[in-house]
């Protein structure tokens, strides 16, 4: 270990402290350590270096976070910037377009590099806490990457959560898990969603006290553990919590919206106070639980329900117990009127309790197949990819889902690498799926080829004669004379390049200039984004932001009256930015046009 030496001290002959009280190092005090580490002639893996040296220095770089901060500081750009690429480039978020732009260090490479974890959300909430009409397109990937890094966290928890024994796991804990991974960017937290259903518990409370005053469930503490046996007093708690749930506070069943996907987040279900049978379902049993009685889930097919035994327990006949509906406000059924509920019979496994394990499955199920069910925009595909990540970390060996990622990463054309590991794992569950495997992996290993060999995107020119027609440019605020909605314009084409289908769904054919017209690739206020055709569009009065999700992937800031497009979307429209700058007008008159014909083809020739 490295020492220094007092003023008072001489060295000995061969170099050595004579002094047997020479100091180290590691005896200078914190604050100096850390004094000394942030020298600007000290790089990150220093750092990491020095930090393996011993336990001291290992607190010293690690503890109070003031070296790693002044490492961010130093190379926020250069460093950061290939931390941000490189995970975002492991976990499959950017296509091979956007990856070539940038100089990517890989996602194990740099978190060997030992940094703590919090430092790089503290950096991205900085960035996107920042003024918020600037540095949109950083901000568009410290998005992805905070989206990207929240989740493994939560995955892991998840795992956790699983290796625990069947007794101890929460289907409240579970499925704040699956609403976490799904809005990794919220604020969802067990504590706070514990608090909220502590405070229905006391208003059940409060309603059954004028009941019973003798209650036992009055007495038992948050996070005490008693069952109420009577049968009586545990009738008393399930009326005094239909009341509070279903008349006091309104909770239903989303019977207009059964497969908005907020229906099944369970932070969403107590804000909205609206759901499915399955998230209600959790909320109802974990609110019974904490009054003492014990209900337990039913994985019934279509309708998720809960079931209360009616005898001492241990009994499995099915007749044995009253089927509780969360959905229909906790209206009580007999096995037979639960099979009305639905329309068919059943056999008697499905009246069976299930585990929490298998709540989940059913949970991450019906978001699946939400996913699925989508209007194949990047919203869906989100939830497609999300909860087949959920339901592969609780059933890692289902097939059938394992194609579906396979198919949806190779669909996205993302993250090639993992597509081959997913089918090989295939092909050893199950053989038979060779032949949609083959095609897969013959087609992931072509692609992983393209993208050795980038192809250069197209680059338009407002100049050329085929774009003398176009009147607007990438950046301009618009508005759609028909739809009236607002958007703001990232691309557009000389002619429609749409199919036929798409162009006689459309009605194109009913516009005055048809499809023969200039058309725009347009973020419209609402999320979503749209082709429309030049007669559509006019500039808007007022311009004002568009907040569409995909802005910053185009855009690197909003300067007021249009958005400036950023490096990626310059390099493609390299004319478009003067124009935008300039005051829009309606097009070139048609001198205007053969002028500029003629200058072109002067140019063309001379």
């Amino acid at each position: 270990m490295a020492t220094f030496v007092s003023g008072e001290e001489q060295p000995s002959l061969n170099g050595l402290n004579s002094d047997s009280q020479a100091k180290k190092l590691t005896d200078l005090p914190t604050e100096l350590l850390e004094h000394i580490l942030c020298f600007p002639v000290l790089k990150h893996v220093d750092i990491c270096n020095v930090s393996c040296c011993c336990k001291r220095l290992h607190d010293v770089c690690h503890g109070r976070g003031k070296v790693w901060g002044h490492q961010y500081k130093l190379r926020c750009f250069d460093y950061f910037m290939c931390y941000f690429f490189g995970v975002l480039a492991s976990g499959g978020f950017l296509p091979p377009a956007e990856t070539s732009l940038f100089y990517v260090l890989p996602f194990a490479e740099i978190e060997s590099l030992g940094m703590p974890e919090h430092f790089c959300e503290d950096e991205l909430l900085f960035i996107l806490n920042s003024d918020k009409r600037k540095s949109l397109t950083l901000k568009y990937y410290a998005k992805k990457i905070l989206y990207f890094l929240r989740q493994q966290n939560i995955l892991r928890s998840l795992k956790t959560f699983l290796e625990q024994p069947a007794e101890q796991q929460s289907a409240l804990e579970g499925a704040v898990l699956v609403d976490q991974y799904c809005n990794p960017l919220a604020d969802v937290t067990l504590d706070s969603i514990s608090a909220q259903l502590d405070e229905i518990t006391e208003k059940v409370k409060k309603m059954l006290r004028i009941k019973n005053s003798s209650h036992p469930s009055l007495h038992i503490a948050q996070g005490e553990h008693l069952v109420v046996e009577d049968f009586e007093l545990q009738r008393q708690v399930v009326c005094a919590l239909n009341s509070v749930l279903y008349e006091q506070l309104q909770y239903k069943g989303n019977e207009f919206d059964y497969y908005n996907p907020l229906n099944s987040y369970i932070h969403q279900v107590l804000l909205r106070h609206t759901g499915i049978p399955i998230s209600l379902s959790v909320l109802y049993m974990t609110l019974a639980r904490k009054l003492g009685v014990q209900l337990e889930p039913v994985n019934f097919p279509n309708h998720f329900l809960l079931r209360w035994c009616q005898k001492p327990r241990g009994s499995d006949d099915i007749y044995d117990f009253v089927y509780i509906d969360a959905f229909g406000k906790g209206k009580q059924l007999t096995a037979k009127e639960c099979e009305y509920l639905i329309g068919h019979q059943v056999t008697a496994d499905y009246y069976s309790a299930i585990s929490t394990t298998e709540v989940l499955l059913r949970m991450v199920g019906n978001l699946l197949n939400i996913g699925k069910r989508g209007e194949g925009n990047e919203k869906s595909y989100q939830l497609l990819r999300d909860s087949l990540d959920l339901y592969l970390t609780i059933n890692p060996d289902n097939v059938q889902y394992l194609l579906l990622q396979a198919r949806l990463y190779f669909h996205l054309g993302i993250w090639p690498e993992k597509v081959l590991d997913i089918l090989q794992h295939i092909q050893a569950l199950d053989p038979s799926q060779h032949g949609a495997v083959g095609y897969l992996v013959q087609h992931t290993l072509e692609h992983i080829q393209h993208k050795k060999h980038p192809v250069t995107p197209e680059v338009k020119r407002r100049s050329t004669p085929e774009h003398l027609e176009v009147q607007y440019s990438v950046g301009l605020i618009m508005k759609h004379k028909r739809s009236g909605y607002n958007c703001v314009i990232y691309g557009w084409d000389p002619k429609c390049t749409m199919s036929q289908e798409w162009i006689t769904t459309m009605r194109v054919h009913q516009l005055s200039n048809g499809a023969n017209q200039p058309f725009y690739n347009v973020l419209v206020q609402d999320g979503t984004c749209r082709y429309a055709a030049q007669e559509n569009l006019e500039p808007h009065s007022a311009p004002l932001e568009i907040g569409h999700p995909e802005v910053g992937r185009y855009f690197s800031e909003f300067a007021a009256s249009h958005y400036v497009a950023n490096e990626e979307l310059q390099t493609r429209y390299p004319e478009d930015m003067d124009d935008t700058l300039g005051t829009p007008n309606p097009g070139y008159s048609a001198t205007e046009k053969t002028i500029k014909k003629i200058v072109f083809l002067l140019n063309s020739i001379f």
